[in-house]
């Protein structure tokens, strides 16, 4: 049996260093081997220069996606210290990870979308994998907040199964977690979560 990942999970960080460097302490004291940030690293007003500071600081892995108020213009900076998965995979750990971001205020998917995600789950030797997507999927829990869900993403996971899906956007949904098949679904924001896949 392979070792399990431990994963921090936590989005919607709106720029706020202090939120960084609280997860980043978490992290530490948890004893994580990932760092995962599901979008809006990035304030409304572009705040959030050195956001991925704290967390180099403490030499941990970061992987991103961005979040519909993360901009093209500003992911170079995220990139000097995290890895962007947005339309791409990684493998940590023996768990692959498939990223599909919203940047630049895109707030719902498309077909061309699900190939990119499909491309990424085919492409991947990993037996554990997680899909990680800024925004909650249709049909789950997370719709209590008036937000539709996105009908991709709930495709995405009904066609390729991942053990996890870690979603954000939803700030009060924070904590909310649900099954979507075997699928199990997270709903992450500032506090951060710990999962063992």
């Amino acid at each position: 049996m392979n070792k399990k990942l431990k994963i921090l999970a936590a989005g919607d960080l709106h720029g706020d260093l202090d939120i960084a460097i609280r997860l980043s302490e978490k992290g530490k004291r948890e004893k994580v081997d990932l760092v995962v940030l599901a979008g809006d690293i990035y304030g409304y007003e572009g705040e959030g220069k050195g956001i991925l500071e704290p967390f180099a600081r403490a030499g941990q892995k970061v992987a991103f996606i961005p979040g519909n108020l993360d901009f093209d213009e500003n992911l170079g900076d995220l990139t000097k210290i995290g890895k962007n998965i947005h339309n791409y995979y990684v493998t940590y750990g023996g768990v692959g990870i498939v990223g599909i971001g919203s940047p630049n205020w895109k707030l719902g998917l498309d077909d061309e979308d699900l190939k990119k995600i499909g491309y990424n789950f085919e492409r991947m030797k990993a037996r554990r994998r997680i899909l990680v997507s800024h925004l909650h999927a249709a049909g789950t829990e997370a719709e209590f907040s008036g937000i539709p869900g996105d009908e991709i993403v709930r495709k995405a996971v009904e066609e390729f199964e991942p053990d996890l899906l870690i979603a954000a956007h939803i700030h009060e949904g924070e904590g909310i977690e649900d099954e979507i098949g075997e699928t199990r679904v997270v709903q992450v924001g500032r506090r951060g979560k710990i999962l063992e896949v």
